[in-house]
């Protein structure tokens, strides 16, 4: 199983959880895909995108569940990136757990290794 991530604020999981359908955060609208990271692109996102930000949660899916909806497409640096045009089914989420500041960095959970 290979698992791709994403960091949202925990507002937007509460919307997510209560419709069973996880739709994207603003940039994902407006880009017309839902950004993921894979576990080693996961430190950089959140450095970029997420510093000091506080009431973030981080869902993990296996990307052959979503395999028909994703595509991996350059970004940062020409690197390929999971990005899954179309929703995520909350019945398609492995996990969710909170990704607390600690006032330097984000702190993953542990199963991830980071």
């Amino acid at each position: 199983m290979a698992l791709i991530f994403k960091i949202l604020d925990a507002s937007l999981w509460q919307i997510a959880y209560a419709k069973s359908v996880f739709d994207g955060a603003g940039i994902d609208l407006k880009d017309g895909y839902i950004h993921f990271s894979t576990r080693d692109q996961l430190r950089e996102t959140a450095r970029l995108h997420f510093s000091a930000q506080e009431n973030l949660m981080l869902f993990a899916i296996d990307e052959t569940t979503v395999a028909q909806k994703i595509r991996w497409e350059p970004s940062r640096g020409g690197k390929l990136f999971p990005h899954v045009y179309g929703t995520i089914a909350l019945g398609d989420i492995i996990w969710a757990k909170p990704l607390p500041w600690n006032g330097t960095e984000h702190v993953f959970p542990s199963e991830i290794g980071l």
